[in-house]
């Protein structure tokens, strides 16, 4: 029993995510920073208010505070498109630059006699010995 749990603990995939996890978790403090501390300003810089909590309707009794539904959609619109800008895109880059080219399929023909495969700068079939154009 014990060993099954190791195994499936010490599966690559298991790891990797619990890694992601940790890392996404530290890199949320960041980004929240980076929303709150430079990104809100800028906007409250040029709209005028970047918060929208105040916003409230009333309907019957009862108010709907629909700022604060606002200022998460938004922020979550800056946390995604810093993500994507931030990191997405930089590590597809530098991954596509380390990634193998495959090398092109050797060059072959089919011999016109025996119809077997041979190298394309061949004069002779190897397989029939029939001479070939």
């Amino acid at each position: 029993m014990l060993k099954g749990f190791r195994d499936f603990v010490l599966r690559g995939n298991v790891v990797d995510l619990a890694v992601a996890v940790v890392i996404g978790a530290a890199f949320t403090g960041i980004v929240n920073s980076l929303v709150k501390d430079i990104i809100n300003p800028l906007i409250s810089a040029t709209v005028g208010q970047p918060n929208f909590s105040t916003l409230v309707a009333h309907v019957h009794g009862g108010a709907i505070t629909y700022g604060n539904f606002l200022n998460a959609l938004i922020s979550f619109l800056i946390v995604a498109t810093v993500i994507y800008f931030g990191v997405v895109l930089p590590v597809g880059k530098i991954l596509a630059k380390f990634k193998p080219v495959p090398p092109a399929p050797p060059a072959i023909k089919t011999c016109p006699e025996c119809l077997s495969e041979i190298p394309a700068a061949a004069h002779r079939c190897s397989h029939c010995t029939q001479a070939v154009a």
